[in-house]
């Protein structure tokens, strides 16, 4: 299975910058200071590299080599643009296409079992931020047993972003929270539509709570107030192809 590529030392992850690599994440460590380290930072901002800055001791278990204060990771997963990746299934005339939305979802292991999920039930494509989003490791890679090859994944700015192209496309956008009194079984599923899933600790957004069609809540039953979001996502899903299949 493809692995996650790893590089290191600041001007080959500036290199990797200004080339266009898919970078997943740039770990740079608190402080550098010099002139290339002035150029990494405009190039980590001007493309909207997602980064976080780090002790050196956290560089050093990231990498046995000189990484001089910096290590990078690029993703084997071609990502898209949000207008690519609508238009491509359109193109397709996909009558009843279904997106999966991900508000800053931060655990890898959770994104690689929606990935999963989401190839298994029928998905068309998966929305991601750019910045505060799980990145695609070796360990989403493994968790979604090689489903993030078959999915295409798309990264937009803000989540919001993508409910307001989705909507301008035709296609109702459904937030999954606990904050509404209607279930998920009172949903209309049969045409087109978009998920959207939480954060594990946050939920979803209050901005993108108030942009989408409509809000859904999965009925529970026990003492305990959630489900892990990777299998609330399934419950979601499997909704859609109830519907879908006239069950």
């Amino acid at each position: 299975m493809q692995k996650v590529t790893q590089i290191y030392g600041i001007r080959a992850v500036i290199e990797a910058i200004n080339n266009g690599e898919t970078i997943e994440k740039v770990f740079v460590q608190r402080g550098l200071k010099g002139d290339l380290a002035k150029e990494l930072e405009s190039s980590l901002r001007k493309n909207g590299v997602n980064t976080s800055y780090v002790p050196f001791e956290k560089l050093n278990r990231l990498t046995n080599n000189n990484h001089q204060g910096v290590v990078a990771n690029i993703s084997p997963i071609v990502f898209h643009t949000i207008e690519e990746l609508v238009e491509e299934v359109m193109a397709n005339d996909k009558k009843l296409p279904l997106f999966l939305l991900l508000d800053q979802l931060s655990d890898v292991r959770n994104f690689g079992a929606i990935i999963r999920t989401a190839e298994c039930s029928g998905v068309d494509g998966i929305i991601i931020q750019k910045k505060g989003s799980a990145p695609v490791t070796s360990d989403t890679i493994k968790t979604s047993a090689g489903a993030a090859f078959k999915v295409p994944i798309a990264k937009v700015d803000h989540i919001k972003d993508a409910v307001y192209y989705l909507q301008a496309s035709q296609i109702p956008v459904v937030a999954a929270t606990e904050k509404t009194d209607s279930t998920l079984y009172e949903v209309d599923f049969k045409g087109p539509c978009a998920i959207v899933m939480g954060s594990e600790d946050r939920g979803i957004s209050p901005s993108i709570l108030k942009s989408v069609d409509y809000l859904a809540k999965i009925p529970l039953f026990g003492t305990i107030g959630s489900l892990n979001v990777s299998v609330a996502c399934g419950v979601f899903l499997y909704e859609v192809a109830r519907q879908r299949l006239g069950y």
